[in-house]
């Protein structure tokens, strides 16, 4: 039986593996368990998309790793894009993208997107600047500290957290602080990690050409130029967080890094909230819109969003899933009360626990199936 190749792409700021960390760890696990009830044999091939190379870029990548790791035989593929990475899947899949397709093209299957800012995110605006790249720079290697180490001391985390102490109403976050901080982070990462970790910030360093794409004026051009393949199936995973509340986060607030998190995502979370009043997403159909305020327990509005992305701008295709979550919750990344390999990334506040990735997990693997 040919086995269904699952080509998992990572989104902004995202890795396959760091440091010998997975980025899609809990998401492999569930969809392999799925297959294998259904006696559906499955292999997952992880992207090592450049964290923040433009959309063209990363999708040759995507290509690239496609034509070497899936060519072995004709089992079904299967694209599934994170953030970001739910844009390189499109552009991929797009007829009119390559003048000359592979043979292993018309083995394309599904593409399903995460919480994709399909057109696009007003917090591109804020991370087009110095503060906001090392912002997410921070965060980003906080996160793998805090996973590989089980968190930098206070000592460390002080300067970014009195750099969000300052932070004004448009954005102005402290650069200073922030690199002193990266610089001490990086110290901390263990000796084998850390030639890694600095090859991955080189990454952000020398090309950032994905920041401008995502801004909505861009996303705009980027959906003109694009088409969706008609033989394909299109599924989406849309997500929304409430707006961050004090009394709700507290539960979560056990430590320096956690503390750190909640302010990072709060000041994240405003910014996603500025929707564009030019290039705003589309209204859904009355039915996709309803059955979104159904599941999301709010009226559907622009200003909705997972931290990162507006929620009405992760659209495109089927609405497999929708529900309360924050941008990285929905990959298991999120604080588990059975299972302790799920540890949050960013604190939010959300209350998404196993039983709702298990329900985003048990509607990816039905919609990858059917195909």
């Amino acid at each position: 039986m040919a086995k269904h190749h699952i080509v998992l792409v990572p989104g902004l700021f995202g890795f396959a593996k760091l440091g010998g960390f997975d980025y899609f760890m809990h998401v492999e696990e569930a969809l392999a368990s799925r297959f294998m009830e259904h006696d559906a044999s499955c292999e997952f091939v992880l992207v090592s998309s450049p964290p923040t190379g433009s959309i063209v870029y990363r999708t040759q990548v995507l290509m690239d790793t496609i034509q070497q790791r899936c060519t072995d035989d004709a089992g079904a593929i299967h694209l599934v894009g994170h953030s970001t990475g739910g844009l390189d899947i499109r552009l991929l899949a797009s007829p009119s993208t390559w003048p000359e397709r592979p043979d292993w093209f018309d083995r394309v299957r599904t593409v399903t997107s995460i919480a994709t800012p399909h057109y696009g995110t007003p917090l591109a605006y804020f991370l087009t600047t110095m503060s906001g790249t090392r912002l997410l720079q921070a965060l980003s290697l906080l996160t793998y500290v805090t996973l590989r180490a089980g968190g930098p001391p206070l000592t460390i985390l002080a300067p970014l957290i009195a750099a969000f102490g300052r932070v004004d109403r448009f954005f102005g976050v402290e650069v200073k602080a922030i690199e002193r901080a990266i610089d001490l982070l990086v110290r901390f990462v263990e000796e084998e990690g850390q030639a890694e970790v600095r090859e991955w910030f080189e990454g952000i360093h020398s090309d950032q050409g994905a920041i401008i794409q995502l801004t909505p004026e861009s996303m705009d051009i980027f959906n003109v130029g694009i088409e969706d393949s008609p033989r394909l199936r299109y599924g989406c995973v849309v997500t929304r967080m409430p707006p961050p509340a004090p009394l709700r986060l507290l539960r979560d607030l056990r430590s320096p890094a956690s503390v750190l998190s909640a302010a990072v995502f709060s000041t994240l979370y405003v910014g996603a909230g500025r929707t564009s009043q030019i290039y705003p997403p589309p209204s859904p159909s009355p039915e996709v819109r309803e059955y979104l305020e159904r599941r999301l327990g709010v009226p559907l509005g622009n200003g909705l969003n997972d931290g990162l992305v507006p929620t009405t701008s992760m659209i495109w295709g089927d609405v497999l899933w929708a529900g309360n979550a924050d941008h990285l919750d929905i990959l298991g990344h999120f604080r588990g009360e059975r299972d302790s390999s799920h540890t949050d990334w960013m604190v939010s506040g959300a209350g998404f626990r196993e039983d709702d990735f298990d329900e985003v997990m048990d509607a990816i693997a039905d919609f990858l199936l059917q195909g």
